[in-house]
């Protein structure tokens, strides 16, 4: 038993040791080959950032990411964002997450208010255009769809003279009415339209707007393809559509009234005569007052 206790403590010293020697040698030789996560400072929102809300450092930190997973222009510090010595603090134009990283198309200049005009790309302008509940999408189109914009007019001295066109495609809904919030999902009654548009479109729809009524078709999410169109004529409806158009309501055409009933033949006066029937000849003899 003693010696054997003794062979025991002495294989468990040798383990030990072997151990040792390995924790030594080989981890360290290990770490050795492990490389270092490179990171980037990044100015993300310490907490959900409402439309409008204007920036301050209270509402925002600095996370350290990795340098492949940084946003391309994202801040780098907080007072890159803030920009006090510029005229101050933006705005954010959508909302933002907590920890989500700020981006300059999130935000708007130094010291700008909430408005339309922060909203814009550069490049672009904003023009309104009337609409109707109808023309507006029912209230379905909301800031930050996109839509095509849909032209109809009557052409003077024609016999079918009303025409469509459209005129504009894949637009992007800057305002309906007075909301300009794009995360917006209340549906309202529209009676006007913001439109972020080029220049020369911008003339092309104040054209437009003078000649015919505008209305709007409500593109699918993420749809960016332009579709070839052509002007559509009365005539293209179909067999229905001959004549001109009319702006009154349809009203079906008056049934003659039923013929009327055949009379039956007048009596002949008595007058003394005498009628005479043979077959289908008929004949009288007048034989006189009296008779």
């Amino acid at each position: 038993m003693r010696v054997g206790t003794i062979v025991s403590l002495g294989a468990s010293a040798v383990l030990g040791l072997g151990a040792l020697v390995v924790a030594k040698v080989w981890l360290p030789s290990t770490g050795k080959h492990e490389k270092a996560v490179e990171t980037v400072p990044i100015v993300a929102a310490a907490k959900p950032i409402g439309f409008g809300t204007k920036l301050d450092e209270k509402s925002l930190v600095v996370l350290n990411l990795p340098v492949n997973a940084a946003p391309v222009g994202a801040y780098h510090s907080i007072k890159e964002v803030i920009q006090v010595d510029a005229g101050g603090a933006p705005v954010a134009l959508v909302p933002i997450a907590a920890r989500e990283p700020l981006l300059p198309s999130k935000l708007s200049g130094a010291g700008a208010r909430p408005s339309l005009a922060a909203m814009i790309t550069p490049g672009m302008r904003a023009y309104t255009i009337m609409v109707s509940e109808q023309a507006g999408g029912g209230g379905h189109v909301l800031p930050g769809d996109r839509v095509d914009v849909v032209l109809t007019r009557s052409i003077p001295g024609s016999d079918q003279n009303v025409q469509s066109d459209v005129v504009l495609q894949d637009v992007r809904v800057l305002g309906v009415n007075m909301n300009a919030d794009q995360q917006a999902t209340d549906k309202i009654a529209p009676h006007t339209a913001t439109l972020e548009v080029a220049v020369d479109d911008a003339a092309k729809l104040s054209l437009a707007a003078k000649v015919g009524e505008l209305s709007l078709a409500l593109r699918r999410t993420g749809a960016a393809e332009l579709t070839p169109v052509r002007v559509l004529k009365v005539s293209d409806l179909g067999p229905f559509s001959a004549g001109s158009v009319s702006s009154q309501p349809y009203q079906p055409s008056a049934v003659p009234p039923p013929p009327a009933p055949p009379t039956a033949s007048r009596k002949a006066r008595s007058t003394g005569g005498l009628i005479i029937i043979n077959g289908d000849d008929r004949s009288s003899a007048n034989s006189g007052a009296g008779a």
